[in-house]
């Protein structure tokens, strides 16, 4: 007797489905910041075998994942070194100093947690309403390299991330009046430390995804986190507000910090310009004095809009 054709799998509930979609992207997500994050490491020599990496943790999204992240890395990499997790409780009231030695603790880091009231002196010393974050983090990065030396940590490791790193650029640029940013890697100032930036090349937006897929137990900051006019808030603003009308502004941005041409700024510092003279040869690196860079021009007629883009950039 004919049965008719088989029936079909039942399809599983819908919350078993939306968690492992869920699972599925965290676990994508997780893979793109250890890339990325390898990439960094790999193209600025930032860890070397033998290294003792001094993670330094706030409790924000950025640290959480930097730290997360090179755990992940030192099991599988080929270059041996260890971690250090480092936090600052700086005495903040109602700063739950509990939270991140449970958290360590849980996931069998070496750590260290230093107290130093560092709050009250900012509190007395920078009148009402003015900006904090300057002498906070002098006096943070002074109780840091004072730890690195007693942990023996041969790197310092800093969460931030790409969009700092162009926030810096511009602030500089408009404020400072000069062509620099967060360099992925560099000697601290005290010249006794090396100090490393993994999370070079990642996004904000995908640390703030993978700390909500992995719930970091976030702490705020009360200190300079409710400072909401601070001129890096403002530039960050303006950078997001390019990159929803100017999609791939932002890449192209931090491509050419990449890529800068010494020899085509005005450095008299990096360019030795009065020794300049006629080779009688081709230059690759040439002036080409009238001519349109042939690379620009493409770059820019590929940004041309039409009409109707232009209408609608208008309306926006």
């Amino acid at each position: 007797m004919d049965d008719g054709p088989p029936a079909l799998p039942t399809p599983p509930p819908a919350p078993a489905r939306d968690l492992r979609r869920a699972q599925f992207e965290a676990n994508k997500l997780g893979k793109r910041l250890q890339r990325l994050v390898g990439e960094a490491i790999a193209d600025y020599g930032m860890i070397e075998p033998a290294d003792r990496v001094m993670v330094c943790l706030s409790g924000g999204k950025d640290s959480y994942a930097l730290l997360d992240v090179l755990m992940a890395l030192q099991r599988r990499s080929p270059v041996p070194f260890t971690l250090v997790a480092v936090n600052l409780d700086q005495k903040q009231p109602g700063f739950p100093a509990e939270v991140l030695p449970a958290y360590l603790a849980s996931r069998g880091v070496d750590f260290r947690i230093a107290e130093q009231d560092t709050y009250s002196v900012v509190k007395r010393l920078v009148p009402e309403g003015a900006t904090m974050c300057s002498l906070c983090s002098r006096l943070r990065r002074g109780v840091l390299y004072r730890l690195a030396g007693e942990l023996r940590a041969t790197k310092i490791a800093l969460g931030h991330h790409r969009d700092d790193l162009m926030a810096t650029f511009f602030l500089n640029l408009f404020f400072g009046g000069k062509l620099k940013t967060m360099p992925p890697k560099l000697v601290s100032d005290d010249g006794r430390h090396v100090v490393i930036r993994p999370l070079a090349y990642v996004r904000e937006r995908d640390l703030a995804a993978y700390a909500q897929c992995k719930q970091f137990p976030l702490i705020p900051c009360t200190l300079c986190g409710s400072q909401e006019n601070l001129q890096r808030k403002q530039i960050s603003a303006m950078l997001h507000e390019w990159e929803r009308k100017h999609p791939g502004r932002l890449e192209s941005i931090f491509n050419a910090l990449r890529k800068v041409e010494a020899s085509h700024l005005l450095d008299r510092t990096l360019t030795d310009f009065a020794a300049i003279r006629a080779t009688g040869r081709p230059e690759p690196g040439g002036d080409i004095a009238f001519d349109v860079d042939p690379v620009l021009e493409a770059a820019t007629d590929a940004l041309v809009p039409t009409p109707l883009d232009a209408i609608a950039l208008a309306r926006s």
